[in-house]
């Protein structure tokens, strides 16, 4: 692995700057304005409930929320180019890690989002275990990839 030290720029650092505190506002508007935490995975969990049972009680929230989260890097990309992506584990790794992530939410009842920006901010225990959860897990596999497996 190698670092492009050459990325770690001002610009960098204030966009990453900008973005961050763009993400504690908007988890902290929907929190004082719906009451509701800015998990992704519950939101669209419970937007995809809201259209199998045809209900449309807290549902736009929910839409509006998804399209700025995906919109968002496109609206970014007319200011500035994204960054180079660059897939290192082909299209079944990333499905069965797609999956992974999917069950690990589940079985966590909810997301790096929600456990990471909103539940770290409140102080619960429950958000602290998950985050060092997936992250020690995260740790583990890349080692594992990187120097065991040498993928």
């Amino acid at each position: 692995m190698t670092i492009d030290w050459d990325a770690f720029t001002l610009n960098a650092a204030i966009a990453a700057l900008i973005g961050g505190g763009m993400i504690g506002l908007a988890a902290v508007w929907l929190a004082w304005t719906n009451g509701r935490i800015a998990g992704i995975s519950g939101i669209l969990g419970h937007l995809i409930e809201l259209l199998v049972q045809q209900k449309r009680e807290h549902f736009g929230w929910r839409v509006a929320f998804l399209i700025g989260l995906i919109g968002a890097p496109a609206v970014w990309s007319t200011l500035m180019a994204l960054p180079q992506s660059v897939q290192q584990i082909g299209t079944m790794g990333l499905v069965i890690g797609g999956l992974l992530v999917g069950l690990g939410t589940r079985y966590a009842n909810g997301c790096t989002s929600g456990h990471g920006i909103c539940g770290l901010s409140r102080f619960s225990l429950r958000s602290l275990m998950a985050v060092c959860s997936f992250m020690g897990s995260a740790i583990v596999t890349v080692f594992i990839m990187r120097h065991v497996l040498g993928a």
